[in-house]
């Protein structure tokens, strides 16, 4: 039996499409792109990393596959992210729910399970210019979670939100 995810419309941050213009109802949404580098050397290093849940492991998340997931992100898999905030230890069950390996795009989405602090989709991104300059943009749509404890700590988890969009974008950089 598959767990549902927390939210709908599921892929609604596509990461595929170079414009994002889909912003469904009742979530807050945000996007940013910051140029990261530039080089093929660098694309195939930071495209790879990034498939290998890289933006997250650099930002001082832990991920762990779930079942028969692998370390290399695959749609459909399961992960539990974690990370520790002082004494508490924040755990996000998600699942991978798109993912582009394009020659000059790659990147993935993944949505929330029960038991994760908010209820919506992240997606990260990398891309490059005809240039060379590569890319990491950041895509989410974010609302309560549906209950649990959680659910009274959504403004705290905005700022801690806000917290680690900032260090995303930093992280690749060349």
């Amino acid at each position: 039996m598959t767990i549902a995810l927390t939210y709908h419309p599921v892929g609604a941050t596509r990461p595929a499409d170079p414009r994002w213009r889909e912003h469904p109802a009742g979530f807050r949404w945000f996007a940013q792109t910051v140029a990261i580098g530039c080089g093929d050397e660098f694309w195939a290093d930071v495209s790879e990393d990034l498939l290998h849940w890289g933006v997250k492991r650099r930002s001082g998340f832990r991920v762990s596959p779930c079942g028969s997931a692998d370390d290399r992100i695959a749609e459909g898999a399961e992960y539990r992210i974690s990370v520790g905030l002082g004494p508490v230890s924040v755990r996000e069950p998600v699942r991978v729910v798109a993912v582009v390996d394009l020659p000059d795009r790659r990147g993935f989405a993944y949505g929330t399970l029960p038991g994760h602090p908010v209820s919506g989709e992240e997606a990260f991104i990398v891309h490059r210019d005809p240039d060379g300059t590569v890319h990491l943009t950041l895509r989410s749509l974010t609302r309560p979670a549906p209950s649990g404890v959680w659910r009274s700590a959504f403004p705290a988890l905005l700022i801690a939100q806000r917290c680690y969009r900032r260090r995303y974008l930093r992280v690749l950089i060349d």
